[in-house]
């Protein structure tokens, strides 16, 4: 049995102060015996207007997030996976939707770049969400061996997508990870039955940890984040807030679903290895 944790948050756009909410949190998830931590998407940065700021800032003697997020895994000797943050490849270059993570040294031992960008329309009142005008699109499929097993690594939107999460799984995942911002209207609708249909579909936990409250602006974000088993069950929940979900997940019950139901063998359509190009959305 492993320790996991999900972290939820109301973050906004001011970035340190988003830092001092997540310390105790990410602290509160390693005194339950949490290994591996998950922050949510956008964490330390929601709602700010200057995403290219903050990319260009980890690329200078500053860092303040991703130093923040080694300092964090060293110091509580877990593997931290720092949600989403807007990072780009080269410095000056349009930021990504990043997801890193962190081994208990505190050394970043895996990239993903979000591949599926929420530019929708939704019935709240933000109405128009354009993620491309701010991001630029990842183009690969990212696992990494943690000591809770092999996780996969996918943001918010891709929940969306089940032939991301088949990739995964046929990249050996145990656990995939979805640190979200999913919103009240969308999150209401669909959270839950996606994220049980990803972990049926795949056989794998699926632990997802979301923003969840009023933020700064007067948008709205769902949380419910939840860790989900092989089977499709919801092991743990939570409502809205500033808060910590640890649950255990369980290596031998994974390989008995596998082996009861063997859908990854019987699977007779392969995804594509490629992965296409990305199409933006007009405003």
């Amino acid at each position: 049995m492993h320790q996991v944790a999900a972290i939820q948050m109301i973050s906004g756009p001011d970035v340190q102060a988003n830092l001092d909410q997540a310390a105790p949190l990410i602290a509160q998830a390693a005194s339950a015996g949490a290994k591996l931590v998950l922050l949510p998407e956008c964490f330390a940065a929601f709602g700010n207007s200057s995403l290219q700021q903050i990319a260009d800032e980890e690329f200078s003697g500053q860092q303040p997030i991703t130093r923040f997020l080694a300092e964090q895994a060293r110091l509580h000797g877990i593997w931290l996976i720092g949600g989403s943050i807007p990072l780009a490849r080269a410095a000056g270059q349009k930021p990504m939707a990043c997801c890193l993570v962190y081994d208990d040294r505190g050394q970043q031992v895996a990239r993903y770049d979000k591949l599926h960008l929420f530019d929708v329309d939704v019935a709240d009142n933000h109405r128009s969400y354009r993620e491309s005008r701010d991001y630029d699109f990842g183009d690969s499929v990212v696992c990494v061996d943690t000591p809770v097993g092999r996780v996969g690594l996918s943001i918010c939107y891709d929940l969306r997508f089940a032939e991301l999460y088949i990739a995964l799984r046929r990249a050996g995942a145990d656990l995939i990870v979805v640190p979200s911002a999913f919103t009240a209207v969308t999150g209401a609708a669909h959270w839950e039955v996606l994220l049980r249909a990803r972990a049926i579909e795949t056989q794998c936990y699926i632990l997802a940890a979301n923003q969840g409250g009023r933020h700064p602006g007067g948008r709205e974000t769902f949380g419910h984040s939840c860790l989900i088993d092989p089977w499709g069950e919801v092991q743990a929940s939570l409502s809205e807030g500033e808060t910590v979900l640890c649950q255990s997940i369980d290596p031998d019950h994974i390989n008995t679903i596998r082996m009861r139901m063997p859908v990854a063998r019987h699977r007779r359509f392969v995804p594509a290895e490629t992965i296409a190009a990305a199409t933006k959305e007009s405003d």
